[in-house]
């Protein structure tokens, strides 16, 4: 696959979209994938290059879409909303039909407006906020992920059950997604009846988590749930067990990523997270599984969600007969789409109606689901 030529000459100089090659050819359609390429969450990035570009390589050797090759671009926003706005602004008016982006919340909701002002499909693998799809700027926004406040239910629902007669902590990371999440966390709490003892923000990006991790050692806390990203709750969980803290973390969809478990080490074991079903075990990902792993790639986290979300556009541009927005718009809004995810429909506000969430728990380096207590559903 190559970038088309007039993206290179817009963004060449700036960094913000990467790859090689180009194309003008009006026999190709031209998509985006954006998401952290660079900066501390660019596994995730990674995750939906991932799935982005094996979508768009099936896609192709099947056909295309309407006769046509798709041509694939990957935006890096580096889960900066400025960044993001930027790329936002670069790729509108080159021709693009679909964005399969962002991967922060922060990210996408500021994103999204530029996408809705210039009628461009835009359909997030990733971005749990509610604002997102809630606050939607035009009738072009979509997500194939659950919600913040369905994944929010869930894990606190989850800790009141469990964990309901220990001390336990919320913590956020002040960004769109952290403090979205951990306070749907706090309210599903609070409404059991149960009341953290300690609510507190960090800032993300830092290294040293000492002071927080002794305010949570002074209060006892046995329970740490963390509304932020792998990289700050990996730091935390092992600098809890350097000061000889047992304390249990819990997270969200944001430690769906090997990467945890790499900062953690067995400091790890036993973290708990929110995330939907695991599309890996869906029998309609089977053989898109089989390949990922044989190309030495694990299709774990966002990845086929990413790639879901490619499949559902191509299947709305079928039934449209056209890639123009607004008759795209319309096919996404009247049909079940079937994807590697799952089956699904978009409701009014561009949420599907998938699966309801489910925990995990990090173990040996790998992640299992571990039942479905207290689940809620998505969607």
């Amino acid at each position: 696959m190559k970038r088309i030529a007039g993206l290179i000459a817009a963004l060449a100089a700036t960094g913000l979209l990467v790859g090689c090659g180009g194309s003008e050819e009006s026999n190709e359609i031209p998509i985006a994938v954006v998401g952290p390429v660079t900066g501390q969450y660019a596994s995730f990035g990674q995750q939906m290059k991932n799935g982005g570009e094996m979508a768009v390589d099936d896609i192709n050797e099947a056909g295309g879409v309407l006769g046509k090759k798709l041509d694939f671009t990957m935006g890096d926003d580096a889960c900066d909303p400025k960044q993001a706005v930027a790329v936002a602004n670069q790729i509108t008016g080159q021709g693009v039909a679909l964005v399969a982006g962002h991967y922060c919340s922060g990210s996408s909701i500021p994103a999204s407006q530029v996408y809705g002002e210039s009628d461009m499909v835009q359909i997030s693998p990733a971005s749990t906020n509610p604002d997102f799809t809630d606050k939607r700027s035009a009738s072009n926004i979509y997500r194939v992920c659950g919600r913040d406040d369905q994944q929010g239910g869930v894990a606190g629902k989850y800790l009141a059950t469990h964990y309901g007669d220990k001390n336990i902590a919320i913590i956020h990371d002040k960004t769109a997604y952290g403090k979205g999440f951990a306070d749907e966390v706090k309210k599903a709490l609070n409404e059991t009846g149960k009341e953290e003892v300690l609510y507190e923000a960090i800032s993300a990006g830092e290294k040293d988590y000492s002071a927080l991790v002794s305010k949570l050692k002074q209060a006892a806390v046995d329970v740490v749930f963390l509304g932020g990203y792998h990289t700050e709750a990996g730091l935390i969980v092992r600098q809890m067990r350097d000061q000889g803290m047992n304390t249990l973390l819990m997270g969200g969809d944001a430690l769906i990523t090997q990467e945890y478990w790499s900062i953690t080490g067995p400091a790890g074991e036993g973290t708990l997270m929110t995330f939907s079903p695991d599309p890996r075990k869906n029998p309609a990902a089977a053989d898109v599984v089989k390949r990922f792993k044989d190309k030495g790639i694990e299709p774990e986290g966002y990845v086929l969600y990413t790639y879901a979300a490619i499949q559902a556009w191509k299947q709305a541009v079928e039934k449209a007969g056209k890639t123009a927005a607004a008759d795209v718009v319309k096919a996404l809004n009247e049909n079940e789409f079937e994807t590697v995810i799952g089956k699904f429909r978009f409701d009014e506000k561009g949420d599907p109606n998938l699966p309801p969430y489910a925990v995990y728990r990090w173990s040996n380096g790998t992640y299992e689901e571990i039942g479905d207590e207290a689940t809620a559903p998505a969607g």
